[in-house]
């Protein structure tokens, strides 16, 4: 990197390219082909090409894009091979995106990952500088059937720290009509004004049951409200009547237990959408209450109303609260699994730690 790019004077730029190769970042232009790379690449690892436009162009130019360095790699032809991004997720926690051509040759690809991935770090480090850190930590969602992303992300320093279960349900008869099994709770979406807009204290409360819900929890850290909200909304599926809060009683008055935050999924090859439950919290004081079938079912329920067919969510594998058992015991089975790899990267002018929060690997 050049000597200014360490004062942020110019934008950083991948080095040691093969040789005729060039990169630039993504325009408005570059939607449809990066859509097309996107879909390429699942349909070599998974078999299946369905993406969410909508979504890849929100990262590349639209909403999603404010908080992402981005860089396309072009080959002699012109054509877009590559797509690397460095999301600044909160502090301390940079993930990185790499989509790769799959025909490209193994060396070709090797040379142009390393690349990729030695520019997200580079960029990861003066995001961490602009927040007043001494380093981050990078992270890489690599999908279980994904040999090639593995190879590079091992000859690139990053090891693999979880598995996460990609779970869905579909909906079925009766589902519309679900309640909340248990005396003492009850759930209700975010309050909303007239046109829509959502009660700013309630989602204060969405935020502070999850955040205090996940505190123990393997890689949890402290995000902000603004950014909390902000990302969420750069989700095309966002909407905020899929905002849900549970309460308890508590002396005699209610008071929040948990929430949930879901989003629309796209249609999918029958044409028809689902819900993704971005989030469920139950707050620790709230445990072993039923606060989280109440939300489950509320988010189903809502879900067969608007007659969509399935509801999908993530979960860690190895969940302290053993998530997965209830998720499979109301009708989740796990579609896929996804891994987390991680590499802590410090810059060489800092000793800061990198913020951690309790519940974080440090391997």
């Amino acid at each position: 990197m050049s000597a200014a790019d360490g004062e942020g004077i110019l934008p950083l730029v991948p080095e040691d390219l093969p040789e005729g190769w060039t990169s630039r970042v993504p325009d408005e232009s570059d939607v449809d082909e990066l859509v097309a790379l996107v879909t390429k690449e699942k349909r070599a690892v998974t078999g299946s090409g369905a993406v969410d436009p909508d979504v890849i162009a929100g990262e590349a130019v639209g909403e999603g894009s404010w908080t992402r360095r981005e860089v396309v790699l072009v080959d002699p032809q012109g054509r877009i091979r590559m797509w690397a991004r460095a999301h600044d997720r909160a502090a301390g926690r940079t993930n990185v995106d790499m989509a790769s051509d799959p025909e490209l040759p193994g060396d070709t690809e090797e040379a142009l990952a390393s690349s990729a991935l030695a520019w997200a770090e580079a960029n990861a480090l003066r995001i961490s500088r602009g927040r007043g850190l001494g380093g981050t930590r990078l992270d890489v969602s690599v999908h279980e059937l994904d040999d090639r992303m593995r190879t590079m992300l091992t000859s690139a320093g990053y090891h693999l720290a979880r598995t996460w279960l990609q779970m869905e349900r579909d909906t079925r008869e009766g589902d519309a009509d679900l309640l909340e099994t248990r005396d003492g709770v009850r759930v209700r979406q975010v309050a909303r004004r007239d046109d829509g807009t959502p009660i700013a204290a309630d989602l204060q409360t969405v935020h502070r049951m999850i955040e205090e819900s996940f505190v123990d929890h393997f890689n949890s850290y402290r995000e902000s409200f603004p950014e909390f909200l902000a990302r969420l909304r750069e989700d095309p599926g966002h909407r905020w009547n899929h905002w849900w809060i549970a309460e308890i009683t508590e002396d005699e008055q209610w008071v929040p237990g948990g929430a949930v935050v879901a989003a629309v999924l796209p249609p999918d090859d029958q044409g028809q959408q689902g819900t993704y439950i971005d989030y469920i919290g139950v707050h620790r004081l709230a445990r072993g209450r039923g606060v989280a079938k109440s939300l489950l079912h509320a988010v189903v329920a809502d879900t067969a109303r608007r007659g969509r067919n399935r509801v999908a969510l993530e979960v860690d594998a190895d969940s302290p609260t053993g998530a997965d058992g209830i998720y499979t015991s109301m009708g989740w089975v796990t579609r896929y699994r996804t891994e987390s790899w991680h590499r802590d990267v410090q810059a060489d002018d800092t000793t800061d730690p990198i913020p951690r929060a309790k519940g974080d690997d440090p391997a």
